[in-house]
């Protein structure tokens, strides 16, 4: 099967070329390293060529609210038009578990956008919505940091490694559409805060963490329920203290 993985030389991206091409699959990394532009066009036709699939695990290079929703819409629409005229059997984007609760939030706007641009567009799909990758704890962190201090709401918080995330996506793409979603998680809850504390110590960090119902995430107050996935969720094994022993912070 020939799969085309739009961000395939990133984080997810990288992971999820590897798997599939472990699996006998032809995956074909399409990213601007390698002369792939999803919102000039730029390569996407010759890319396209022959796909049976096209996996978009690609992100917005900013998260500012015009801009995060402008990337969107446009790679987007530019991918799905290209994989008209290419004859793709089968979308499959990766996006984040809460973007239905949370249009009020910027970057959840946009990858709701980005979810209905694929929705209407005829071309049977795969949605793989994510809670917040092992990987991205430390930016979370630095986003959160006043000072000395890590500003952190106790709403529930249950995040997963990148590689779990790659092996959902695989799953999905080499499957048949689902024309729907399916959520995926870590194997453990905590309170958000408390994990941060958790994390902090674990990477010798001396910022401390303070409880803050108010403070913004993605530019928006959590709500209990917004950053967990529903009953149902497909739950990965691989524990945060686990993952840390074998990827620590750089």
């Amino acid at each position: 099967m020939r799969i085309v993985v739009i961000g395939g030389t990133g984080l997810i991206g990288s992971k999820v070329v590897a798997r599939l091409g472990e699996h006998g699959h032809e995956a074909v990394p399409a990213s601007p390293n390698t002369g792939v532009d999803t919102l000039t066009g730029a390569g996407l036709d010759e890319a396209l060529a022959g796909a049976d699939v096209v996996v978009d695990v690609s992100n917005s290079p900013s998260f500012e609210d015009a801009a995060v929703l402008d990337f969107f819409r446009t790679s987007t629409g530019n991918l799905l038009a290209a994989e008209k005229k290419a004859g793709v059997g089968h979308h499959v984007a990766l996006s984040v578990v809460g973007t239905e609760e949370r249009p009020d939030i910027g970057y959840f706007r946009a990858k709701l956008a980005q979810e209905r641009l694929i929705e209407e567009s005829g071309i049977p799909f795969s949605l793989v919505h994510a809670t917040q990758f092992f990987e991205f704890a430390p930016r979370i962190a630095d986003a959160a940091t006043d000072g000395d201090t890590v500003r952190m709401p106790s709403v529930l918080f249950q995040p997963i490694a990148g590689e779990e995330v790659a092996e959902a996506v695989c799953k999905a793409a080499v499957g048949s559409p689902t024309n729907g979603r399916v959520e995926i998680a870590g194997p453990e809850r905590f309170r958000m805060d408390g994990f941060f504390r958790t994390a902090l110590a674990a990477w010798g960090d001396r910022r401390e963490v303070v409880t803050d119902p108010d403070a913004p995430y993605y530019g928006g107050v959590m709500r209990e329920p917004d950053l967990v996935p529903a009953d149902g969720a497909a739950l990965g094994t691989v524990k945060y203290t686990n993952w840390l022993a074998t990827n620590p912070p750089k």
